[in-house]
């Protein structure tokens, strides 16, 4: 593997975690604002769709290149996952507090 191959992959990786920042991201913001709309099947179709045609553009423009990059950019899309998971639990605790703080 050339270092040009090797920069090309941490290139992919990185496409992965921000395919999966977006999808992930998008689905908590859906979440979060659904819940208090008013027409939340509008909001879950409309982001889903969204979401997955973003990605599905992402992917297929990165499994052009074969299957390493793209098993490079699924284990990004996978990091993205838990980096969301994590930064979405310490605000919705945040908001919590802030809730508890403000009722008391």
């Amino acid at each position: 593997m050339t270092m040009s191959e090797i920069l090309y992959m941490i290139l992919v990786f990185i496409t992965g975690i921000v395919l999966g920042l977006f999808f992930f991201g998008g689905l908590w913001f859906t979440i979060k604002k659904a819940v208090l709309a008013k027409t939340p099947a509008v909001w879950f179709f409309t982001s889903f769709f969204l979401r997955v045609g973003v990605v599905m553009i992402g992917f297929y423009y990165i499994i052009q290149g074969g299957w390493e990059l793209i098993i490079s950019s699924l284990i990004g899309f996978i990091v993205a996952r838990f980096l969301v998971t994590k930064f979405t639990k310490s605000i919705d605790k945040q908001q919590n507090r802030e809730e508890l703080y403000h009722e008391a």
